[in-house]
């Protein structure tokens, strides 16, 4: 006999447990299913994780360069990488409990420590017991891509979620891919010892982003003797003694790369294969994503998708906003949508990038006039005095309403200072009211209404450089 509730909840991401407390807070039944570790990638093998291995990672990037401010450092710099591997266990399970203990601890609802598979638009498997339910959302995450490379049945290799279970120091560790998580891997295990090689297809690293953000993060990776393989089409993998041969670059003649391991940062997929969706109404786009509305509703009335599995989005804060968005609409009358969001990320190498709203490249497609001001990291007396002036600050302004369009801080304190930008954008005020505000010294923020003072039309762009079409 099905046991029926008012509410399904699949999946644990930064999503779902908020979702299920705040509905069985409202007294609705509340069933929650999951079949792995709770708190999803964020918790487990994403943002807390490698977070806490990238401030590892610095710390002995830090002491290596202890010289250069007059500190004296005895003996070598060692890294434990077996103790690196414990702390940013220790950090991710203190999480990970802390969701499951939310989830116990919540009235009105009912955990369930299985695999859901949908029988209909109404009915799920959990395990050997049927649930219905009159609502049902799906937060069911996503999982690395691999792509098809030659050779790689051949060889083994990592993912961002394997990487997360190795406590020792890879040789040389060859990277395929070089968006987020390759660049992110890449910096921290060169900082924690590895030689590391970087393949990228695309003709520049981080594709999506402005052409000068590209070729700033490639500074910055190069400077640390980071290798980078760029236009890598054509990109095959051998097992040899003692490792791997990636072959890439067919064009340019080069040697193979040989390595002791191999790392596919190649992208993500929604968990949505094995959902029984086939069974439902439930409609999926070519990748596999499932198809939402402004407020999360699938084709299925009654079912939403949230987090990493409906494609609008693929960072926790996208994944908690769409908890809130839903939460609102269903719960406090109060209509909230996904295009209310202004797009916002960081990329957590080191320097950091805060980035808010359109690039430089889209406000150029869009044929509006519009302002910019640009200053390097070299010109903010902060980032002189902590040795930290790679990167620079730009905002771009739309002309004719004054609103500012976007904006990238690339630079020691710009997953911070970003929100500066990105909290006027909401507010749709003219860009004049951050120009004169009064922020304070010495910061990385105290430079962004100079930037706002020193605007200018933006020109088109060179033909050798500038940003891209």
């Amino acid at each position: 006999m099905p046991q029926h509730f008012d509410a399904i909840v699949i999946g644990t991401g930064q999503a779902g447990p908020f979702l299920a407390v705040k509905l069985a807070g409202a007294g609705r039944k509340v069933a929650v299913i999951e079949r792995g570790r709770f708190g999803g990638t964020c918790v487990n093998t994403g943002c807390i994780p490698t977070k806490t291995m990238v401030a590892s990672a610095r710390t002995a990037y830090v002491a290596r360069q202890a010289a250069r401010f007059g500190v004296t450092v005895g003996g070598r710099i060692g890294v434990d990488m077996k103790q690196v591997k414990a702390r940013k266990d220790e950090i991710s399970g203190a999480s990970r409990t802390g969701v499951e203990k939310l989830l116990a601890g919540a009235p009105n609802c009912t955990v369930f420590r299985a695999h859901a598979r949908f029988l209909s638009d109404r009915e799920v498997r959990a395990g050997d017991v049927v649930l219905t339910a009159d609502q049902i959302f799906i937060n069911v995450g996503a999982r690395a891509a691999i792509p098809p490379i030659s050779g790689l049945d051949q060889v083994p290799y990592l993912t961002n979620s394997s990487m997360m279970n190795i406590d020792f120091l890879p040789a040389h560790l060859i990277i395929v891919g070089g968006s987020f998580i390759g660049l992110e891997f890449g910096q921290m295990y060169r900082r924690f010892g590895s030689q590391v090689t970087i393949l990228e297809r695309a003709p520049r690293l981080i594709e999506r982003e402005d052409l000068d953000v590209s070729e700033a993060a490639r500074g910055i990776l190069e400077n640390e003797e980071i290798g980078i393989r760029l236009n890598a089409d054509c990109i095959g993998l051998a097992p040899v003694p003692g490792g791997v041969e990636a072959r890439a670059n067919c064009e340019s003649g080069k040697e193979a790369i040989r390595g002791s391991h191999v790392l596919l940062a190649t992208g993500r997929r929604p968990n949505t294969d094995d959902l029984g969706l086939e069974n439902t109404g439930i409609q999926r786009d070519e990748h596999g994503y499932v198809q939402v509305d402004d407020e999360l509703r699938t084709s299925v009335p009654g079912v939403w998708a949230l987090g990493d599995c409906n494609g609008r989005g693929a960072f926790t804060h996208t994944s908690y906003n769409d908890y809130e968005i839903v939460a609102a609409n269903l719960l406090a009358n109060d209509r909230r949508r996904v295009s209310d969001r202004i797009p916002a990320h960081a990329i957590y190498i080191d320097p950091p990038l805060g980035r808010a709203g359109a690039t430089e490249a889209e406000v150029r497609r869009s044929g509006r006039p519009v302002l910019i001001g640009k200053r390097l990291m070299t010109h903010v007396a902060r980032a002189v005095e902590k040795g930290e002036t790679q990167g620079f600050i730009k905002i771009l302004v739309d002309a004719e309403s004054r609103q500012i369009a976007g904006a990238a801080i690339f630079g020691t304190g710009g997953d911070e200072a970003i929100h500066c930008i990105l909290d006027v954008m909401y507010a749709k005020a003219p860009y004049t009211v951050l120009e004169r505000a009064m922020h304070i010294h010495p910061t990385v923020s105290e430079l962004i209404p100079t930037v706002l003072g020193e605007l200018k039309p933006l020109e088109a762009p060179a033909r050798s450089g500038g940003a891209e079409r």
